[in-house]
This record gives C-alpha cells, sequence and structure tokens, in this order.
C-alpha cells in the first residue's frame, strides 16, 4: 500500500520500516537535528516535520523539534526528491532557483551530504520509494 509523502500514514509506515533496519544509516559521520517547513504541500498547508541524526540513524517525523542545529524551508517537490528518491540535484536545483532557504548550522548539513550509505540503507531507501505515493 501506498502513501503521501509526509501524511500520518506515511511517517507511521517509515517508522515500522525503520524499526525493521535498526542500523541502517549508522554510518553518518555527523549528528543534526534539522526542523523542517515544508511549503506547498497538496493539502496546501504547511508541514512542520524534523530530521534527526543525534542517535545516529536518520529519523524523520512530524513536529518541530525544541532545540535544532538549522531549520530548512523547502517546496514539497524538492523535499519529496531529496528525502525519498534520494535526488541531491533536486537539492542543488532547488537552492539556486531559492526554493530551499537553510537557517542555523548549514556546516551540519554538509557533512551528511559526503555520506555513503550503507547496504542496509540502501535497502531501506528502495522500501521507502516503493510506499511512497
Amino acid at each position: 500500500m501506498s502513501h503521501e509523502f509526509l501524511s500520518p500514514e506515511w511517517v507511521a509506515a517509515v517508522k515500522e520500516l525503520r524499526e525493521q533496519y535498526p542500523d541502517a544509516g549508522s554510518n553518518l559521520p555527523a549528528a543534526v537535528a534539522m526542523n523542517l517547513v515544508v511549503t506547498e504541500a497538496p493539502s496546501g498547508a504547511l508541514i512542520d516535520a524534523h530530521v534527526d541524526t543525534s542517535d545516529g540513524v536518520l529519523v524523520i517525523d512530524h513536529g518541530h523539534l525544541e532545540d535544532p542545529d538549522l531549520k530548512v524551508t523547502v517546496d514539497f517537490v524538492t523535499a519529496r526528491a531529496l528525502l525519498v528518491e534520494g535526488n541531491p540535484q533536486a537539492a542543488m536545483s532547488a537552492f539556486m532557483a531559492g526554493k530551499i532557504r537553510i537557517e542555523g548550522d548549514m556546516a551540519k548539513l554538509m557533512a551528511l551530504q559526503g555520506t555513503g550509505p550503507d547496504p542496509d540503507a540502501l535497502e531501506l531507501a528502495e522500501k521507502i520509494r516503493d510506499l511512497t505515493a
């Protein structure tokens, strides 16, 4: 069954998958706590979410963290391209077009980009793509 990206059902399904791959992405070089404000969602509403690697693995969830390292405002299409499709070119294009705004410690964000995924992370990413509408 597929779910719309960042919907409550999608977040729950990703959490369920994440439990099957507890060590996926555990080779992250830096701990990053990042709040996301996703604009231009299909519902028309802003979506507050966060990405957190403080425990050594990538966690995506709704809501904002209390004391993040940075805040990223990004449109829905670009957020999906980055977090589901793993498309770094989408980030560069969106950044150059002003569709991504970053406030805070950009160095931590850049540290994550140099990380190559491990085999478990690649398999988890494939399953996340499969469940995303």
